[in-house]
């Protein structure tokens, strides 16, 4: 490799992950993207905890060669103990052996063995004849020069971070199955930069790779705090995805308690008795088969059963039923959910705000979630809206209040099919809310038209307790001057599939209330 290259990839400039993908994407050849993203996130795995265990072991060695061999001291550290045959030395050593892919599935398998935490955790499936020993060998020799000569947490944050981009990069190929398992990093940023959960328990019901808790961490160390000030707990349907997440949190050195079953979480709660301080979550938008029918009376269910063929409110609700006092929520769901009346979603919308519990709702601009081209919308939920907290800080008494947000022109694309918010609009997001909840220093909070506005319960009610933000924020400027041909064209056709959702909506209301005095409506033939 050429020293330019080492250079790169030990982090010395931004964008070096970039680069690093681009090669190890060269060596995919025709493997598919959803195979070859668990061949290269082990590997990096398997790197980060060799690299950690090696460093462990030569700062005991210097002062005790007896400790250098004790399990027990390295627990201590939250580092993995790696037996010598599952040391990335040794697998580097003979990475051009046909019997590479056989080397790499038995330090999978003694790294399991003498880590409980790890057990059903790694791939041990590279021995398998499809797959091609000369790129696994070549895979080696590349994620090798990963954080070379680096040493203790910058070697960490090194992999954490390519770990993290390389989860993007494959969501991204694999399109919508992608989706299932990564939420786009500034999604989850608007989403952590809201809520700010400096110190307590974060949950997330359906944790995917785990992206909410990374960045929640990355938020407590950038303002100060340590990692151990949070404590993170999720659940997780899908195996194969909650191997990752568990892969993810233990490459940024992150401890956790994550749950797997193939229940999920309205079936077999894994937690039922916690109480959060934060949580955050992007359920799969519109779940039609959740098993509603078996679930009807539910003590989560505290605002009303919500439909069996839908479970945006489903979600909603055991988001709710497991904050803490003052706990705080943010959830990413489709549009939809702000303004459908069917089914009697409608009725658990209006009993949710009557009750005081929606804090803050922000419209998302389309093209930001590789998985779907629905529009999305965060629900942001308060136990405590009356003296709630941010950190030790007590915010203004917010009750009969709702601030919306309408964001849907904010965003960059970063491709033609995708769209990113750049750093400054999420602070901007972020800022607003802040303000308008009365934390210190934020400044003055006040109503931007077309941007935001803080609305009275009288205000929706007039709305029909409809929580889409462009009826509450005006239109301000509607077109930037700056505005290309292709993102008027983007915007303006997005906003028609909203109204095109909202009209579905409000279609489907009319025939059921017809259906219901005797009046059905009669379906003309073609």
């Amino acid at each position: 490799m050429a020293k330019e290259d080492n250079k790169n990839i030990k982090g010395d400039h931004l964008g070096f992950e970039a680069d690093l993908f681009k090669t190890a994407d060269k060596l995919r050849g025709n493997m598919e993207p959803s195979d070859y993203k668990h061949v290269a996130l082990g590997l990096i795995f398997l790197k980060y905890i060799s690299d950690a265990f090696e460093a462990k072991y030569n700062a005991l060695l210097a002062e005790d060669a007896r400790a250098a061999e004790d399990k027990d001291e390295y627990l201590a550290d939250n580092v993995f103990w790696v037996p010598k045959e599952a040391r990335w030395s040794h697998l580097q050593a003979n990475a051009k052996q046909p019997s590479i892919g056989t080397l790499i599935d038995d330090a999978m398998r003694a790294i399991e063995k003498d880590n409980e935490s790890l057990k059903g955790v790694l791939s041990k499936d590279y021995a398998r004849p499809a797959l091609n020993k000369v790129m696994l060998g070549e895979l080696i020799d590349l994620i090798s020069g990963i954080a070379l000569n680096e040493e203790g947490d910058r070697s960490k944050d090194v992999l954490g971070r390519v770990y993290e981009y390389f989860l993007g990069q494959f969501a991204g190929a694999e399109g919508k199955r992608g989706g299932e398992f990564y939420t786009p990093r500034s999604v989850v940023r608007v989403l952590v930069e809201m809520l700010e959960p400096y110190s307590g328990r974060v949950y997330d019901p359906c944790c995917g790779s785990g992206g909410m808790f990374v960045q929640s961490e990355k938020f407590v160390q950038e303002h100060g705090g340590r990692i151990g000030d949070i404590a993170i707990y999720g659940q997780e349907s899908n195996y194969t995805t909650w191997r990752l997440a568990k892969m993810n949190l233990a490459v940024r050195g992150i401890d956790s308690d994550i749950r797997w079953n193939n229940e999920g979480s309205f079936h077999k709660d894994e937690l039922r008795d916690l109480k959060a301080d934060y949580i955050l979550a992007n359920p799969p938008f519109n779940i039609s088969d959740w098993g509603g029918d078996r679930l009807r009376e539910d003590v989560r269910w505290k605002f009303g059963a919500p439909p069996v063929g839908n479970a945006n409110y489903a979600w909603l609700q055991h988001i709710y039923h497991h904050l803490a006092p003052y706990g705080t929520a943010g959830v990413v769901l489709a549009n939809g959910s702000m303004s459908s009346n069917t089914s009697g979603e409608g009725d658990i919308r209006r009993e949710m705000i009557e009750k005081d519990v929606v804090d803050c709702m922000v419209a998302l601009p389309g093209q930001l979630f590789y998985s779907t081209q629905i529009p999305a919308c965060l629900w942001f939920l308060a136990r405590d809206k009356s003296n709630g907290r941010s950190g030790n800080a007590h915010l203004r008494d917010r009750r009969g209040q709702v601030l919306f947000i309408d964001a849907r022109k904010l965003g960059v694309l970063v491709d033609r099919t995708r769209r990113e918010l750049t750093d400054e609009e999420v602070q901007k997001i972020a800022d607003t809310y802040h303000a308008w909840r009365g934390e210190k220093d934020a400044g003055e909070y006040a109503d931007v038209a077309g941007f935001c506005k803080s609305a009275s319960m009288e205000d929706i009610r007039k709305h029909a307790h409809v929580l889409t933000p462009g009826r509450y924020v005006g239109t301000g400027d509607l077109v930037k001057d700056d505005e290309s041909f292709e993102e008027r064209m983007t915007r303006l056709t997005m906003e028609l599939g909203e109204q095109l959702v909202e009209s579905a909506g409000l279609q489907a209301t009319m025939r059921e209330q017809l259906k219901l005095i005797g009046f059905p409506i009669v379906e003309l033939e073609q």
